[in-house]
């Protein structure tokens, strides 16, 4: 600022003089160099409540606080104006009643035509109000920082328009991990999980927020750890005076809890309304079976007398069918009982192990041949207290259904574990808390979709061909399950197999006095002799070779032709023995078959049959190490042939 020179006529100062008489909104008036008073507005009158006579003469320091001029403030204000040409500054100031008021303080030197300080002007505007407001707004401010930096529940932080952090509380520090400097100026993308934002989520978020001012969801979002959480999340635009965006405000609050415990509702309320609906068919098909099974009493007791008189060929054949037909339906009456919980069951202590391995034989052979199954059995499980026979049933029922759904071949596991069921689970599935044991059969099949898993223990309810299942066969193992006190549920997906859990409740120690293994075994098979390969197009000679084998201790897969059994071969299930008939159908000989063995299976022991004798088989003759017997032969002869692979090897 340029010291102001006076160079004024007396017309000029007397228009001036009014001019600044007239200003009401600003104290405007003259010192001499030494801060007295020369001069008084009806602005400086309105402010500071002096008349004209009251202070004209007096130093302006008596507006000042009694700090400020202890301070020696007044006289420093004279000091810069007079050395810088200008002072400026805000501070308190005293009305004539004592009272108050912020002030805007502008002083200017007025220098005469010589350069010579005549004085100073001094313009002082009252910003009370401003001050108040600024001060308001301020209090404002810190109060609501106070209160964002206050929450721990929410995480609370500004974005810029383009979604990178600006600030954080300590809700978000705890909800997600991160301290303020670790996430400042970052993006918010960060929280999401690895899907969202390959799918664009945030972006689409703040889109959605920037048009229609606020965006709010419900997802995933990802910890510092890694972990994730379940977000309520809200996202709102903030606009300036001009419309302008100028970021926005998100809040997040973890819901995790809230999430887990309606999904335990949805579950309950899902199971006590199927646990509902299978009572209530349950109830109906127990009904019918004991009304059915009335029937049959009588339908098959009548059968028995009339074959007392009847003698003749066409009749007996016609009573036998009806008596077949009849015990038939009461194997279906006895299904229906078992899945109304009605089948009279003789429930006994039994190693869960022991139960498996005593029926394995069987599982296997139902298991087909493409078909690999494998058990996992603990080396101490608790016992259960079941139906031995049932419990077989209900296993072989579930092999079965996962045979089905491996058309092409595949992996079968069979598990047995030990479980506490918590009383969350325990309301969720109907049975008490505690200790259960826990058999599982999983398979690597064609899966289910989720509205047919639902319907799976169902009555009469099949996925299978017309012909090819009763749709009873899980009806009765979910029937045996809860009759003994248990639980079963299906996992499946389509594509992904299935795997069938069931947990019965434990009865203690269910060791065998035997020793067994010192830790969890996953085996493929007892100890046999192994495994024979039988191609054989005959069905009798199949069977009966099939007979001999299983006799002899083999594991027994079987095959129709060579292409068939080139197929068996290219599987993952270990073969010991190829045992295969020489003249076959479709092209290929059981000596080529023998030699494309070799190349899959180079350890293979072949054996080769005929009824031909050697000298009428195929020219090319034998590789080394392929032996044969010829049809008709015994048991014996088959032994020891086998035998002398064995030695052989």
């Amino acid at each position: 600022m340029i010291a102001v020179q006076v160079h004024e006529t007396a017309p000029d100062k007397e228009r001036f003089q009014l001019l600044v008489d007239s200003v009401t909104d600003y104290a405007i008036y003259m010192l001499d160099p030494s801060g007295i008073i020369a001069s008084w507005n009806s602005g400086a009158q309105r402010f500071k409540g002096y008349i004209e006579s009251e202070v004209l003469g007096e130093h302006f320091s008596r507006f000042y606080t009694e700090e400020d001029r202890a301070s020696g403030l007044p006289q420093r204000a004279l000091d810069t104006a007079r050395r810088e040409g200008k002072f400026e500054a805000e501070g308190w100031r005293v009305r004539k009643d004592g009272t108050h008021f912020w002030a805007h303080v502008v002083i200017d030197p007025i220098i005469d035509g010589q350069g010579n300080l005549i004085g100073f002007a001094k313009i002082t505007r009252d910003l009370t109000e401003r001050r108040k407001a600024e001060e308001a707004l301020r209090e404002s401010e810190r109060r609501f920082r106070l209160l964002v930096q206050g929450v721990t529940d929410y995480a609370i932080y500004m974005l810029d328009p383009e979604g990178h952090i600006s600030n954080w509380n300590p809700g978000a520090q705890r909800i997600k991990g991160y301290t303020e400097d670790e996430v400042r100026g970052q993006h918010f993308s960060r929280f999401y999980t690895e899907e969202d934002r390959a799918r664009g989520l945030p972006k689409r978020a703040l889109e959605i927020a920037r048009r229609e001012g606020r965006f709010d969801a419900e997802g995933w979002r990802v910890r510092k750890d890694g972990t994730r959480f379940w977000a309520s999340v809200v996202i709102d635009a903030i606009y300036d005076d001009d419309k302008q965006l100028i970021g926005f405000a998100k809040i997040t609050r973890d819901i995790t809890e809230r999430r887990n415990a309606q999904e335990a509702l949805e579950q309950a309320q899902a199971a006590l309304f199927q646990a509902q609906k299978m009572e209530t068919v349950g109830q109906l098909t127990g009904g019918i079976a004991h009304d059915f099974n009335n029937l049959l009493t009588i339908i098959v007791n009548s059968l028995d007398l009339l074959t007392r008189n009847v003698s003749g060929p066409r009749e007996t054949r016609l009573i036998e069918g009806a008596q077949r037909a009849a015990q038939r339906g009461a194997q279906l009456t006895q299904q229906l009982l078992a899945f109304s919980r009605r089948q009279p069951l003789q429930p006994a202590r039994h190693n869960p192990n022991s139960l498996i391995e005593g029926f394995e034989t069987v599982l296997r052979r139902a298991c087909g041949e493409l078909v690999r199954m494998s058990l996992a059995l603990p080396s101490h499980v608790s016992a259960i207290n079941v139906d031995g026979a049932q419990f077989e049933a209900a296993l072989l029922n579930l092999v079965v259904n996962a045979r089905d759904a491996m058309p092409d071949g595949g992996e079968l596991m069979i598990t047995v574990a030990e479980a506490m069921v918590n009383d969350k689970r325990s309301a969720i599935w109907n049975i008490p808390a505690g200790p259960y044991v826990v058999l599982t059969v999983q398979d690597t099949g064609i899966g289910m979709t989720k509205e047919v898993a639902e319907r799976v223990f169902e009555p009469f309810f099949t996925t299978k061909e017309i012909g090819k299942g009763t749709g009873l066969g899980l009806s009765q193992v979910y029937g045996f399950i809860t009759q003994s006190g248990g639980h079963i549920e299906v996992g499946s997906e389509p594509g992904k197999g299935t795997t069938i859990t069931m947990l019965l409740p434990a009865h203690g120690d269910g060791q065998d006095p035997r020793e067994e293994p010192s830790s969890e075994t996953v085996r493929p098979a007892r100890d046999t002799a192994g495994t024979v390969l039988i191609v054989e197009d005959e069905p009798a000679v199949l069977d009966v070779a099939t007979e001999i084998f299983e006799s002899l201790g083999y594991d027994v897969l079987t095959a129709t032709d060579a292409i068939q059994a080139i197929g068996v071969l290219e599987q993952n299930t270990p073969i010991d023995v190829l045992f295969s008939d020489v003249i076959m159908p479709n092209g290929m000989n059981g000596v080529e078959l023998s030699r494309k063995a070799r190349e899959l299976r180079p350890g293979i022991k072949v054996l080769l049959a005929s009824g031909y004798p050697m000298s009428a088989l195929p020219s090319e003759g034998f590789d080394e190490g392929v032996s044969f017997i010829s049809k008709p032969y015994r048991w014996t002869e088959l032994s020891d042939k086998l035998r002398a692979l064995r030695i052989g090897s």
